[in-house]
């Protein structure tokens, strides 16, 4: 089995027969997503392309390690970078006027750091109790408190609030005592 080492390695030395099985396994998967977030197949082409070529751009410069599979940390790589080009379309304004194109190199300095966020958040998130984790993976996904109160068999949306409360201040500790997020916020 190939491991995630081998795949960077593949593309950062632009091995064709490996960059196809990436694309052959992983793109159907973003059409999808881009597809379905007010996209099309083209936005999911240019999007799955910016994120290989941020995987290879890293990974020449830090040699950083891919904790969870591949597959799943291009696929995260490629929702974040679509949900960040999301963001920025609402807040374009049309305008008659031509001006000359800005370089994407700031943007994607940020869509890196945000990647990054992302990994340290998910890393602290799998360091938490598993109780923790449930609660905040409900609160994430936007469930109510009542809801919550179902699922965690709380005896009320108080005690469902201070475990959420208790649940995000021990992820943000966490996340906050990370040197790698140290050196992100300056």
């Amino acid at each position: 089995m190939k491991d995630n080492l081998f795949y960077l390695k593949a593309l950062v030395e632009g091995k064709s027969s490996i960059i196809q099985e990436i694309y052959q396994k992983n793109f159907p998967k973003v059409i999808k997503f881009v597809l379905q977030n007010k996209g099309n197949k083209s936005d999911a082409e240019d999007i799955f392309q910016l994120a290989l070529l941020q995987l290879v751009v890293r990974y020449k410069k830090e040699k950083f390690e891919i904790k969870s599979n591949f597959e799943g940390y291009l696929f995260t790589v490629c929702k974040n970078l679509w949900r960040r080009e999301l963001n920025k379309s609402k807040k374009k304004v049309t305008n008659t006027k031509e001006y000359e194109l800005i370089d994407d190199s700031e943007d994607m300095a940020l869509a890196l750091v945000e990647q990054k966020k992302w990994e340290i958040f998910s890393e602290k998130l799998e360091l938490i109790s598993e109780n923790c984790k449930k609660i905040l993976k409900l609160f994430f996904a936007k469930k109510t408190y009542s809801k919550i109160v179902e699922a965690m068999q709380y005896s009320s949306e108080t005690v469902a609030r201070q475990r959420v409360f208790k649940c995000k201040a021990k992820l943000t500790e966490l996340v906050k005592k990370d040197k790698r997020y140290k050196s992100l916020k300056e």
